[in-house]
């Protein structure tokens, strides 16, 4: 494989609900600096750039571009709009198709805009291994992570039969991806060697297209409207589905290979203690912030100032005219207080998520 053959996709859709009240449907999560001093996606473009790849295009809704391409300087032809958000099995579909026509042997890499990752260079050498097998062994090959704790948020992988890997590389066929566990379940899939499945892709967009085509209707049926009238038709046509649901948990073309960095996907603020560090209370920090006596919070100022005094293990949010406070163990169930709340405070702008 040579990088000519190597193109990068980047999902860049949705909100992020999860960091409201920062996050809205005007500042979406992957522009927030929630592991750096830069955006998320302008850390994700940055590894992407070092794959020295043919060509990159970022996935998202319309109204996403400016507010991207203010954040990135990327131009117009970088990005493949989505006329409507249908889930990840169909924009990924529509991005094979396209890219195969401007490159019939292309390998896609595909990414979210809103990872951690560290260090960079060991993420890339992996991924050049990673598309060095999915273009051998014709497989849609997944990036699998060794967990270090009982997460409930994210989906597993259970490893099969073994896959020829480079010394240093683990990857193997996927036995069965597996939703999201509870905690005695979570446990259990710890000791058992499964793995959390990143949603980071590398896939020949043939062998792609291949597979939708014979395991998922809910997108095959799309095809000949995109031929035919493009993807404002094709989107229509579709159904609205994950790429895991419509292929990759149907599919006996699919492998994994083991993180071989460090992997966050930064999905609530308790993700901030992990990828931004603590100070010698624990507390994570960002902005105009003053702990007194205070352990173990999580505190973001966005535009005014925060003073913590004699309180323990809170999440506390100031940005613009509103400020949040819930106990960090609440953290990851922040989108069910959300669903109770008037839709004029937790969308002050009037928009709705993707």
């Amino acid at each position: 494989m040579t990088d000519s053959g190597l193109w990068v996709t980047i999902l860049a859709g949705g909100v992020g609900s999860r960091f409201w009240p920062l996050s809205t449907p005007s500042r979406p999560k992957q522009l927030l600096p929630l592991a750096s001093q830069d955006p998320l996606i302008v850390d994700t473009l940055r590894r992407a750039r070092r794959l020295e790849a043919e060509g990159l295009r970022v996935l998202t809704g319309r109204d996403m571009v400016a507010p991207i391409q203010d954040a990135t300087g990327l131009r117009d032809h970088e990005f493949l709009v989505e006329p409507q958000a249908k889930g990840t099995g169909p924009v990924l579909f529509w991005a094979a198709w396209e890219l195969a026509r401007e490159n019939p042997d292309a390998i896609i890499v595909s990414l979210h805009s809103d990872h951690v990752i560290r260090p960079e260079n060991v993420f890339i050498d992996l991924l050049r291994t990673a598309a060095r097998i999915a273009a051998t062994d014709s497989l849609l090959l997944t990036v699998a992570v060794p967990p270090d704790r009982p997460e409930t948020g994210y989906g597993y992988i259970r490893p099969g039969e073994a896959l020829e890997a480079p010394e240093g590389y683990r990857a193997y066929r996927v036995d069965a991806f597996v939703e999201k566990p509870d905690p005695d379940t979570a446990r259990q899939y710890v000791k058992d060697g499964y793995r959390w499945n990143s949603g980071i892709f590398v896939w020949k967009a043939r062998t792609f297209l291949d597979e939708v085509m014979a395991h998922a209707p809910e997108i095959a049926r799309g095809l000949p409207a995109l031929e035919s009238s493009g993807p404002e038709a094709f989107f229509e046509a579709v159904e609205n589905i994950t790429v895991d649901e419509a292929v990759l948990e149907r599919s006996r073309r699919v492998g994994s290979i083991d993180a071989t960095f460090e992997w966050d996907d930064v999905g609530s603020w308790e993700a901030l203690s992990r990828t931004r560090g603590t100070d010698g209370m624990g507390n994570c920090l960002h902005g105009d912030v003053y702990p007194i006596e205070a352990a173990g919070n999580i505190a973001f100022a966005d535009r005014g100032r925060l003073v913590l005094l004699g309180v323990e293990d809170l999440v506390v949010v100031q940005t613009g005219d509103l400020t949040v406070v819930l106990p960090r163990t609440e953290a990851p169930d922040l989108k069910r207080y959300l669903k109770q709340l008037p839709a004029h405070v937790v969308n002050p702008d009037g928009g709705g998520e993707n």
